[in-house]
């Protein structure tokens, strides 16, 4: 366990905050066969529905290209469709991969979506893929300049968000000269964001930035680990320690969760789906490579995030139930669940997200009270 979540909790309490461990779905639908897609969106749709009906807090939309692991493929069009299609949840972007897109058209439809949304939107943003190779070449875009674009394109997107008058830009990639941005966000000063960090190096870039983060699948011990080193890197950058509670109680980490009556059940769905998901999302990848030779980055991943016995919480109410109150112990402020996983039916994931919202959630503060106003 992690000692700074004492010390979160301590706050909370001085604060007058009643939540504890904050719930929600990354909703990231696979589509292997193309004549499939329609339906697979619309079955996504209801899911967002459904979440929305049960009292999850943020629906986390993703973005990947040709390969069929992200049926909507688009997270800013889809978003636009869930936050209309609903009337409660958040809308998160777990990322929007902002190297493929131009800076002043995604900052001009963040702001668009949060006014359609009245500020339920969360700006989630990442440099894009480190593996998929195929994505870049789509768009035409050398991989190489990934992470450059990204950081480029994310002080764009804050200036367009907070000058009135307008602004100019010249840099690497773009020279701009912006009027006022409309529609102007409905959150002020800007539309809520928040970065991916993969690793604990930037995960430490973040907390010196004084900035809340999105982590990857991984194990609790790592999850604690780089908490504690994320809380004491922003007290040495001169944050109080109120700021960093704050950024610990936003910040989400992923997991991959089955819930079913038994843990039996839930391991015998879970699984098969699991290691499924596995294999199709590095087919194409190597396919690329066995074709071109081109590789970004040589994939060597902890158990943690491709091993079932690691990377999946599979169980009983009550068996999810303590693996969540593990993960609560990190500190982390909430958890980011995949509960519908590769080629999973979409009435399998409603059944499991239906009994955590109904039996695991509740055990934790603050959880379901927005459906029961």
């Amino acid at each position: 366990t992690c000692a700074i979540a004492p010390f979160r909790y301590a706050f909370m309490a001085l604060s007058g905050e009643a939540r504890m461990l904050r719930f929600s779905n990354f909703l990231f639908p696979e589509s292997r066969d193309p004549a499939r897609d329609a339906d697979v969106i619309a079955d996504s749709i209801a899911e967002a529905k459904l979440c929305d009906e049960l009292g999850v807090e943020v629906l986390w939309l993703a973005e990947h290209h040709f390969d069929g692991n992200c049926a909507y493929v688009d997270p800013v069009t889809f978003a636009a469709a869930v936050l209309a299609a609903t009337k409660r949840i958040k809308v998160g972007f777990a990322v929007a991969q902002v190297s493929l897109h131009h800076p002043m058209r995604l900052a001009e439809e963040m702001s668009l979506l949060d006014n359609i949304g009245k500020g339920r939107v969360i700006v989630g943003l990442g440099r894009g893929t480190a593996y998929n190779v195929y994505e870049y070449q789509g768009y035409g875009i050398p991989h190489e300049e990934a992470l450059e674009r990204y950081e480029e394109a994310e002080g764009i997107m804050l200036k367009a968000w907070t000058s009135p008058d307008g602004f100019t830009h010249e840099g690497k990639h773009w020279t701009l000269k912006v009027p006022r941005l409309r529609p102007t966000p409905f959150t002020k000063p800007h539309p809520t964001m928040i970065r991916a960090a993969s690793s604990e190096e930037g995960a430490l870039h973040l907390a010196r930035r004084g900035v809340p983060f999105l982590m990857n699948v991984q194990s609790n011990a790592t999850t604690a680990k780089r908490l504690a080193l994320y809380a004491a890197t922003m007290a040495e950058a001169g944050f109080d320690a109120a700021h960093v509670m704050r950024c610990l109680d936003e910040s989400w980490v992923w997991r991959n969760v089955v819930v079913a009556p038994t843990d039996e059940e839930a391991r015998r769905i879970g699984i098969p789906a699991f290691e499924a998901m596995q294999e199709h999302r590095k087919t194409l990848r190597e396919k690329i490579y066995a074709e071109q030779g081109i590789i970004m980055k040589r994939e060597v991943v902890p158990p943690a995030r491709v091993d079932p016995d690691a990377a999946l919480i599979a169980g009983s109410p009550a068996t999810v139930a303590a693996k969540m109150a593990e993960i609560e112990a990190t500190g982390v402020g909430g958890v980011i669940c995949s509960f519908r996983l590769g080629p999973m039916a979409a009435d399998v994931a409603a059944g499991s997200i239906r009994l955590f919202m109904q039996e695991v959630a509740p055990r934790f503060a603050g959880q379901v009270a927005a459906a029961a106003d």
